[in-house]
């Protein structure tokens, strides 16, 4: 009978650490985005912006897996600091693009260090690091 609910113990799921390390790992990226006066999610919606300097909002909500009621609140945050702006297409209304601004682009200058300075954080080896980025985009079904 106990075997029946072993699928129920925490220890038996891939989930949990995946969340635990995720909150973790979150965690440690604050103090270094308390500097830039961003959350989590904003920088990463920064870092696309500094790779892609205009996306569509739904291709950046494929892009981040957030879906709009996430994404909107963000964009909006980031628009009031003055980092995005957001506007509609010209040959399609229903597309919103967003675009970095001047501000959003120094900010690039600031956040540059923050990789490196997370790099340790992890405690796992370069290669066990590339190994487990691939195997988390494998389970997000992204074929790198």
């Amino acid at each position: 009978m106990a075997e029946k609910y072993d699928c129920l113990k925490l220890e038996n799921q891939i989930c949990f650490p995946l969340y635990a390390a995720s909150r973790e790992i979150i965690k440690k990226y604050h103090p270094f985005l308390e500097e830039l006066e961003l959350t989590y999610t904003q920088y990463i919606v920064m870092m696309v912006f500094w790779e892609d300097e205009s996306i569509t909002v739904k291709d950046l909500g494929k892009k981040l897996f957030l879906d709009s009621g996430t994404l909107t609140p963000v964009l909006k945050s980031l628009e009031v600091k003055g980092l995005v702006k957001r506007e509609r297409s010209k040959e399609d209304e229903r597309v919103v693009i967003a675009r970095i601004t001047e501000d959003g682009l120094k900010m690039r200058e600031k956040a540059v260090e923050i990789p490196m300075k997370m790099q340790g954080c992890a405690n796992i080896s370069s290669e066990e690091a590339a190994e487990l980025y691939r195997i988390l985009h494998k389970m997000l079904g992204d074929t790198m």
